[in-house]
């Protein structure tokens, strides 16, 4: 069942990339006591994903903070080195935390995967974006396959 505005975010662990290496964070945890804008990819250094998405949010970081955002965190059903290269590559610095969702777990959790199977991708997370305040979704966007509009920082700062 897909996830809908005023669901809490189902159990699930997500890879935070950190200075550190690689730490395991609870969506339980990681959500808590915060507004946080999440957004999902379908790949790492895909295409879409790396001239427009992730630098959507790196680009308007200081404006959804000025909206009362918190955080802003990408996902992807990548591994936590991959998220994390492809967070230096973008130069996301602090604007942009990276979680990464090597197994999909996060992704199946809230009913948002896509069959990627046609472009060798295998089971990945849809392509949307979600506003989570204390671990409540209180904005969901979920593109149309193919298509990357509504899960833009552009479309979120409208919204806020």
């Amino acid at each position: 069942m897909t996830i809908q505005t005023g669901d809490k975010l189902p159990d699930a662990t997500l890879v935070k990339v950190t200075e550190n290496g690689p730490e395991q964070v609870s969506t339980a945890d990681y959500f808590k006591g915060r507004k946080v804008a999440l957004f999902s990819v379908p790949g790492a250094f895909t295409p879409t994903c790396s001239a427009k998405h992730l630098p959507s949010y790196v680009d308007k970081a200081a404006e959804l903070k000025a909206k009362g955002v918190d955080e802003i965190a990408c996902t992807a059903v990548n591994d936590a080195f991959v998220m994390g290269a492809w967070g230096k590559s973008a130069h996301a610095g602090d604007s942009v935390t990276m979680l990464a969702d090597g197994n999909g777990d996060f992704a199946q959790a809230v009913g948002l995967t896509m069959d990627g199977k046609a472009f060798g991708l295998g089971t990945r997370g849809q392509r949307f974006s979600m506003v989570v305040n204390d671990g409540v979704v209180e904005q969901l966007n979920v593109e149309a396959p193919g298509e990357y509009k509504v899960s833009s920082a552009d479309y979120m700062l409208e919204q806020l």
